[in-house]
């Protein structure tokens, strides 16, 4: 059986540290703040970043160096048969398009998921391959089943300023003004390449009804059939404590599911800010 070595990226949640214990390799997605470049989880903290952009610090999201990626393929190469990359979503980054570019000089040893996920579902898609790896399936054959997968996920987000959509030009000043005014919280989605409009209600008990519900209807409708093989997932960008207090919200909900929990990645907070929560559904190989 060949010896295949799996990779993501800090777009997924998954820290050094948890990357160790489950036996895979996590890019780490660079950052320029305030001119500096910052690597997430290795020079740059959570904390770190939440603090630098409460501070309106100029922050730009990047991508992994050529080289960085190359070196860690070649390194992994020399001890595995093949490298499986599961990187962000293509929708959301060009990183993932050019490592399928990169990729080509390896003669096939190197397959990239293009999968479109990110975050918790991405962990899935890690969780997947490990999988898949297990079974004795070839790089190409977990790359090749992964992609086949890729739609079967859902996420919902709420924010909780309307700032970093405006920065972002997502939406327009007036529109900004008039939404904290009236407190609109729009529900943004997920799914499939990008970051949609979904809903716009008033409060957030409103926006987590919407959420909550679209996920219910997500389950009763795209994934009829499949409820046996559906996990739900919660990210967010707000503090620990009001986390796992909607992460209860959704087990209340939902009792009958295992949930997988993380931080929204950095590169997605630069568009949304601190304060945010998310749900997620995916369905499990």
């Amino acid at each position: 059986m060949k010896k295949i070595a799996i990779v993501t990226d800090s777009n997924s949640g998954i820290t050094q540290k948890q990357g160790k214990e489950m036996g895979i390799y996590v890019l780490p997605m660079p950052f320029f703040i305030d001119g500096e470049l910052f690597l997430e989880d290795i020079t740059l903290s959570q904390e770190e970043f939440y603090q630098k952009l409460g501070d309106d610090s100029d922050i730009s999201t990047s991508q992994p160096a050529p080289g960085d990626l190359l070196d860690l393929w070649d390194k992994l190469l020399k001890e595995h048969d093949e490298v499986v990359h599961i990187p962000m979503s293509s929708g959301l980054s060009g990183s993932c398009e050019n490592a399928v570019i990169l990729s080509a000089d390896y003669e096939g040893r190197v397959q990239v998921v293009d999968n479109q996920r990110i975050s918790v579902t991405q962990v899935q898609s890690v969780l997947d391959a490990l999988k898949l790896r297990e079974e004795g399936k070839s790089a190409l054959e977990i790359k090749q089943i992964l992609e086949k997968e890729k739609l079967e996920a859902s996420i919902y987000i709420t924010v909780d300023t309307l700032k970093y959509l405006k920065k972002g030009g997502r939406i327009t000043p007036a529109a900004a003004a008039l939404g904290t005014v009236l407190n609109l919280k729009p529900v943004l989605q997920i799914q499939g390449e990008k970051l949609d409009a979904f809903a716009k209600v008033r409060g957030w008990k409103a926006a987590k009804r919407t959420m909550l519900k679209a996920i219910e209807t997500d389950l009763k409708e795209r994934f009829a059939g499949k409820e046996d093989q559906m996990v739900l997932g919660m990210a967010y960008t707000c503090g620990k404590e009001e986390a796992q207090a909607w992460k209860q919200e959704i087990h209340e909900r939902f009792p009958q599911y295992e949930i997988i929990e993380g931080p929204l990645s950095l590169s997605v907070a630069c568009h949304i800010g601190a304060g945010a929560m998310a749900v997620t559904c995916m369905k499990r190989l």
